[in-house]
Protein backbone atom coordinates (compact mmCIF):
# COMPACT_ATOMS: atom_id res chain seq x y z
CA UNK A 1 0.00 0.00 0.00
CA UNK A 2 0.64 3.42 -1.02
CA UNK A 3 1.96 6.31 1.79
CA UNK A 4 -1.24 8.30 -0.03
CA UNK A 5 -3.24 5.53 0.30
CA UNK A 6 -2.27 4.76 3.88
CA UNK A 7 -2.78 8.80 4.58
CA UNK A 8 -6.60 8.51 2.81
CA UNK A 9 -7.30 5.65 4.27
CA UNK A 10 -6.49 6.75 7.87
CA UNK A 11 -7.84 10.29 6.89
CA UNK A 12 -11.62 8.27 5.61
CA UNK A 13 -11.39 6.68 9.15
CA UNK A 14 -11.21 9.50 11.10
CA UNK A 15 -13.66 11.56 8.93
CA UNK A 16 -16.19 8.72 9.35
CA UNK A 17 -15.82 8.48 13.23
CA UNK A 18 -16.73 12.70 13.19
CA UNK A 19 -19.52 11.95 11.12
CA UNK A 20 -20.55 9.22 13.36
CA UNK A 21 -20.18 11.55 16.33
CA UNK A 22 -21.75 14.14 14.96
CA UNK A 23 -19.21 16.80 15.12
CA UNK A 24 -16.88 16.53 11.32
CA UNK A 25 -16.06 20.56 11.78
CA UNK A 26 -15.03 20.20 15.67
CA UNK A 27 -12.44 17.23 14.94
CA UNK A 28 -11.32 19.24 11.94
CA UNK A 29 -10.16 22.08 14.05
CA UNK A 30 -8.87 19.93 16.96
CA UNK A 31 -6.80 17.84 14.47
CA UNK A 32 -5.29 21.14 12.89
CA UNK A 33 -4.64 22.42 16.20
CA UNK A 34 -3.00 19.15 17.67
CA UNK A 35 -1.01 18.89 14.07
CA UNK A 36 0.61 22.29 14.54
CA UNK A 37 1.60 21.49 18.35
CA UNK A 38 2.81 18.04 16.39
CA UNK A 39 4.91 19.52 13.61
CA UNK A 40 6.40 22.92 16.24
CA UNK A 41 7.46 20.40 18.80
CA UNK A 42 10.23 18.62 18.00
CA UNK A 43 10.70 17.06 21.23
CA UNK A 44 7.23 15.69 21.33
CA UNK A 45 7.54 14.23 17.26
CA UNK A 46 11.32 12.53 18.30
CA UNK A 47 9.70 10.91 21.17
CA UNK A 48 6.88 9.49 20.02
CA UNK A 49 8.78 8.23 16.56
CA UNK A 50 11.45 6.62 18.96
CA UNK A 51 11.32 2.87 18.44
CA UNK A 52 13.35 2.33 21.66
CA UNK A 53 10.70 3.96 24.11
CA UNK A 54 8.01 1.21 24.90
CA UNK A 55 4.90 1.47 23.47
CA UNK A 56 2.81 1.98 26.83
CA UNK A 57 5.02 4.95 27.65
CA UNK A 58 4.33 6.86 24.22
CA UNK A 59 0.75 6.51 25.10
CA UNK A 60 1.20 7.51 27.88
CA UNK A 61 2.67 10.84 26.84
CA UNK A 62 -0.12 11.21 24.32
CA UNK A 63 -2.75 10.85 27.57
CA UNK A 64 -0.44 13.60 29.49
CA UNK A 65 -0.40 15.91 26.14
CA UNK A 66 -4.04 15.45 25.39
CA UNK A 67 -5.80 14.39 28.05
CA UNK A 68 -8.85 16.72 29.11
CA UNK A 69 -8.32 18.57 25.95
CA UNK A 70 -9.13 16.79 22.84
CA UNK A 71 -11.46 14.65 21.36
CA UNK A 72 -11.46 10.77 22.27
CA UNK A 73 -11.33 10.32 18.71
CA UNK A 74 -8.18 12.56 18.13
CA UNK A 75 -6.40 10.49 21.15
CA UNK A 76 -7.17 7.06 19.90
CA UNK A 77 -5.88 8.55 15.81
CA UNK A 78 -3.24 9.14 17.53
CA UNK A 79 -2.32 6.17 19.86
CA UNK A 80 -3.46 4.10 16.06
CA UNK A 81 -0.50 6.12 14.77
CA UNK A 82 1.84 5.47 17.34
CA UNK A 83 1.11 1.96 17.37
CA UNK A 84 1.44 0.88 14.05
CA UNK A 85 4.61 2.99 13.99
CA UNK A 86 3.31 5.96 11.75
CA UNK A 87 2.91 8.88 14.25
CA UNK A 88 5.44 10.38 11.81
CA UNK A 89 2.56 10.65 9.37
CA UNK A 90 -0.10 12.38 11.64
CA UNK A 91 0.42 15.72 10.16
CA UNK A 92 -0.05 14.37 6.74
CA UNK A 93 -3.47 12.69 8.29
CA UNK A 94 -4.34 15.45 9.30
CA UNK A 95 -4.52 17.69 6.62
CA UNK A 96 -5.58 15.02 4.68
CA UNK A 97 -9.04 14.77 6.66
CA UNK A 98 -9.13 18.56 7.10
CA UNK A 99 -9.30 18.62 3.18
CA UNK A 100 -11.82 15.92 2.64
CA UNK A 101 -13.85 17.49 5.20
CA UNK A 102 -14.20 20.81 3.67
CA UNK A 103 -14.62 18.90 0.04
CA UNK A 104 -17.66 17.32 1.93
CA UNK A 105 -19.15 20.71 2.06
CA UNK A 106 -17.68 22.02 -1.52
CA UNK A 107 -15.03 24.16 -0.13
CA UNK A 108 -11.16 23.78 -0.23
CA UNK A 109 -8.61 24.54 2.86
CA UNK A 110 -6.72 27.95 2.80
CA UNK A 111 -3.79 28.07 4.97
CA UNK A 112 -3.45 31.52 6.29
CA UNK A 113 0.33 32.14 8.45
CA UNK A 114 0.35 35.12 10.16
CA UNK A 115 2.48 36.77 12.44
CA UNK A 116 -0.04 37.25 15.19
CA UNK A 117 -3.03 35.85 15.78
CA UNK A 118 -6.58 36.57 13.85
CA UNK A 119 -9.52 37.82 14.84
CA UNK A 120 -12.90 35.99 13.95
CA UNK A 121 -13.77 38.91 12.00
CA UNK A 122 -10.28 39.23 10.07
CA UNK A 123 -10.47 35.56 9.02
CA UNK A 124 -14.14 36.10 8.15
CA UNK A 125 -13.30 38.91 5.80
CA UNK A 126 -10.22 37.06 4.12
CA UNK A 127 -12.17 33.94 3.74
CA UNK A 128 -14.68 36.12 2.05
CA UNK A 129 -12.15 37.95 -0.50
CA UNK A 130 -10.37 34.77 -1.23
CA UNK A 131 -13.31 32.92 -2.32
CA UNK A 132 -14.30 35.70 -4.70
CA UNK A 133 -10.69 35.29 -6.31
CA UNK A 134 -10.54 31.65 -6.01
CA UNK A 135 -14.46 30.69 -6.66
CA UNK A 136 -14.83 28.74 -4.03
CA UNK A 137 -16.00 28.29 -0.54
CA UNK A 138 -13.26 28.65 2.00
CA UNK A 139 -12.19 26.65 4.68
CA UNK A 140 -9.44 28.71 6.34
CA UNK A 141 -6.71 27.23 9.07
CA UNK A 142 -4.57 30.26 10.55
CA UNK A 143 -1.14 29.70 11.39
CA UNK A 144 0.32 31.76 13.44
CA UNK A 145 4.01 32.05 12.05
CA UNK A 146 6.70 34.71 13.43
CA UNK A 147 8.84 34.17 10.31
CA UNK A 148 5.92 35.96 8.11
CA UNK A 149 6.94 39.22 10.02
CA UNK A 150 3.46 41.17 8.99
CA UNK A 151 0.63 41.08 6.55
CA UNK A 152 -0.08 36.99 5.89
CA UNK A 153 0.70 34.36 3.36
CA UNK A 154 -2.22 32.23 2.09
CA UNK A 155 -2.06 28.60 0.23
CA UNK A 156 -4.91 27.80 -1.82
CA UNK A 157 -4.62 24.22 -2.66
CA UNK A 158 -1.18 24.98 -5.28
CA UNK A 159 -1.59 28.70 -5.46
CA UNK A 160 0.01 31.14 -2.76
CA UNK A 161 -1.07 34.87 -2.19
CA UNK A 162 1.85 36.01 -0.31
CA UNK A 163 0.31 39.61 1.14
CA UNK A 164 3.70 39.76 3.98
CA UNK A 165 5.80 42.67 4.97
CA UNK A 166 8.96 40.83 3.73
CA UNK A 167 7.19 40.33 0.16
CA UNK A 168 6.24 43.96 -0.66
CA UNK A 169 9.60 44.62 0.62
CA UNK A 170 11.83 42.66 -1.90
CA UNK A 171 9.07 43.75 -4.74
CA UNK A 172 9.83 47.04 -3.59
CA UNK A 173 14.01 45.92 -3.89
CA UNK A 174 13.39 44.68 -7.01
CA UNK A 175 11.58 47.53 -8.91
CA UNK A 176 13.78 50.20 -7.60
CA UNK A 177 16.77 47.62 -8.64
Amino acid sequence: MSDAARIDGYAAAILDVARAEGDQAGLSDELFQVAQAFETSEELRETLTDRRLPLDRKKGIVDDVLGGRASEATIGLVNLLVTTNRIADFAAVARRAIELAAAGEQAVVAEVRSAVPLDDSTVERLATKLSRVTGKKIKPQVIVDPGVVGGVVVKVGDTIYDGSVRNRLDELREAWG
